[in-house]
């Protein structure tokens, strides 16, 4: 069995980390995850929340919004709607972000009101992930 597994997490705008991994607590939809060297392979949804990977000697933290994860035996890939370090998320940021969306949400009909519905509901979850 490895000792480390290949970790990469990656969103629209950039990749945020690389690099080999002891463990990364994923926040499933269908509820958390630890992913492991040698973890049975596995595709989940992301829900909104913080991403934990043990890596290189240090605990990092990313918030995300959404997303998939893709584990195998070699390693974790997250492919996330939106990620940032937690150090740089705010709370200020997120309250701003949801009146955005809130505000979006007001003005649009159909299916654009159902978008901006979900990211106003999606970034209220991170917020309360944060506390």
């Amino acid at each position: 069995m490895a000792d480390t597994m290949q970790f990469d997490l990656v969103s629209p705008e950039r990749k945020l980390a690389s690099g080999q991994a002891v463990s990364v607590l994923i926040p499933g939809a269908d509820g958390d995850l630890t992913a492991m060297p040698d973890h049975a392979p596995v595709v989940a949804t992301l829900r909104p929340g913080i991403l934990v990977v043990e890596m290189e000697g240090e605990t990092q933290e990313f918030a995300v919004t959404g997303g998939f994860a893709q584990v195998t035996a070699e390693g974790a890939t997250i492919l996330a709607d939106e990620a940032l370090p937690k150090a740089e998320v705010s709370t200020e940021m997120l309250q701003e972000r949801i009146a955005e969306a809130e505000a979006a949400r007001d003005a649009a009909e159909g299916a654009l009101h159902d978008d901006a519905s979900k990211r106003a509901a999606d970034l209220a979850a991170l917020l309360d992930a944060m506390v």
